[in-house]
This record gives structure tokens, C-alpha cells and sequence, in this order.
């Protein structure tokens, strides 16, 4: 980082800080942050208020948006890029919130080459270059069920964090120390195990819509890893550890 860029990221902590009341309780209210060091916690802060000084938050449908369900889902998005830094999250500006899931209209194409048009209700989703959108039900119901694995921001960003290479494969730019055969050997035998006991009717310990693309798998295996690590160690412990390497942290040791 060059001197500008310092001066002006000083200058965003300091005139834009989030207040410790309204971060307390924000922290108090997310179990997800709880086991964070210290250290860990001022470093989270401090993402998260770049994160609201650089995203513009949109209210949809009419939701009324606080500052404490801006820090809260600025504090999940920042979670994942905690060791990565903020740079990951650049070159997309909007966040877009809903106060429930919502409905949206693709058109696809069949093998006959006939377009069809179909709707979908959704949780969250995240365009290449385009906004992050979630839902805020989903959000709070992420958050009250946290040991389910399950956190839209967390999947959301995973698929931002994927698309950092120019396409969303489940295959996010690696750091230079990192093996690229380890990394695909690892998640690709775990996807292809998911898509197999599906495909004979077993239980999955994962959730099944992680075998949708190796996109989903990695954006949901990201949920577990941050959210239920014990999960994924104890039934993907190669998948965990590329991931370990992947975000550098250890959400195992924070337990």
C-alpha cells in the first residue's frame, strides 16, 4: 500500500469510525465474532468501517435500513477477508438489502436451444462486478441458527472472492505458497463424493446445494468452514485445510 492510500485509509478510520457502543452491540449480537481475539475483533472493525465507506447500502422493497444492520453485515463480509485484506472486496460499490427472500425471473436455455423463463426465490446472490444482495430474514435467521452452517453474507462473498480470477468455478486466485493440484484434488474428490451419495439417496452431512456447481460447493463449504468448522473437518479434513490455507485462519482454534 502506498503512502496515499494509507493517509486516506487513516483518514476513513478516523472520521468514519463505527462507535463502540453501536459495534458492542453488534459483536454481542453475532456469535460468529465472540471467539475472535481481540486483536482479531480491532482489525474486523476496522474492515468494516472501510467496508461502509466504500459500499453504498440500498433498501429494498421498502426495508428500512439501520446502521446496526449495515455494521452487521459488513462485519459478516468483512469476516472472510480478514487476513486477505479489504482489496479483495474491491470493484463492486452496492449492497443491496431485502427484508425477505426474493423473487427473481432468468431466462435459460434448454439443449433444443429453446429459451424458457424461470423464477427463483433467493436468499442472496452476488453479481461478477455488480452488487451484493441479501435478504435480511435470511441474515437474521443465519444468525440465530449459526451452528446449521448456514450464512448468506459468508456464501455471497465466497462467490465475490472466486470471481477475483474473472469467472465464479469454485477456483479462487491462490496464494503464491498454495498448491494448485493439492487445492483441486482436495475439492474436487469432496464435490465428487457429495454428488455421488446424493445420486444414491445418502445423507450428507454438507449441504446438498453445495453439489449444485463446483462454485456452490466452494461458496458453501466457506459457510461450514467459518460457521460449523467441526463439520467440515470431521468429514472433509482436506478440504478444511486448503481452506485454512486459503483464508488464513483457523476457525477450529478459535472454538
Amino acid at each position: 500500500m502506498n503512502i496515499f492510500k494509507r493517509l486516506r485509509v487513516r483518514y476513513i478510520l478516523h472520521r468514519h469510525a463505527i462507535t463502540h457502543t453501536l459495534w458492542q452491540s453488534v459483536e454481542d449480537n453475532l456469535s460468529l465474532l465472540q471467539a475472535l481475539s481481540p486483536v482479531e475483533k480491532a482489525h474486523l472493525r476496522e474492515l468494516s468501517t472501510l467496508f461502509l465507506y466504500e459500499k453504498n447500502f440500498v433498501a429494498a422493497q421498502g426495508f428500512q435500513l439501520t446502521d446496526a444492520i449495515c455494521v452487521s453485515i459488513a462485519a459478516q463480509a468483512c469476516l472472510p477477508v480478514l487476513r486477505l485484506g479489504f482489496n479483495c472486496l474491491s470493484g463492486w460499490n452496492e449492497v443491496i438489502v431485502y427484508p425477505e427472500a426474493f423473487r427473481v425471473s432468468r431466462d435459460s436455455v434448454d439443449t433444443a436451444g429453446i429459451v424458457h423463463q424461470q423464477e427463483q426465490i433467493l436468499a442472496g446472490e452476488s453479481w461478477t462486478r455488480g452488487p451484493l444482495i441479501v435478504s435480511w430474514a435470511e441474515v437474521e435467521r443465519d444468525r440465530l441458527e449459526s451452528h446449521a452452517g448456514r450464512n448468506v453474507v459468508i456464501h455471497e462473498i465466497a462467490h465475490k472472492l472466486d470471481a477475483l480470477n474473472g469467472s465464479t468455478n469454485g477456483f479462487p486466485p491462490l496464494h503464491p505458497a498454495m498448491s494448485i493440484s493439492e487445492w483441486s484434488d482436495a475439492l474436487n474428490a469432496a464435490y465428487q463424493h457429495l454428488v455421488q451419495r446424493l445420486e444414491h439417496h445418502h445423507h450428507t452431512s454438507i449441504n446438498a446445494y453445495a453439489a449444485t456447481s463446483p462454485a456452490e460447493f466452494f461458496a458453501v463449504i466457506s459457510e461450514y468452514f467459518f460457521c460449523a468448522p467441526e463439520i467440515l473437518k470431521t468429514h472433509f479434513a482436506d478440504v478444511y485445510q486448503q481452506l485454512q490455507l486459503y483464508y488464513q485462519q483457523n476457525p477450529l482454534l478459535r472454538q
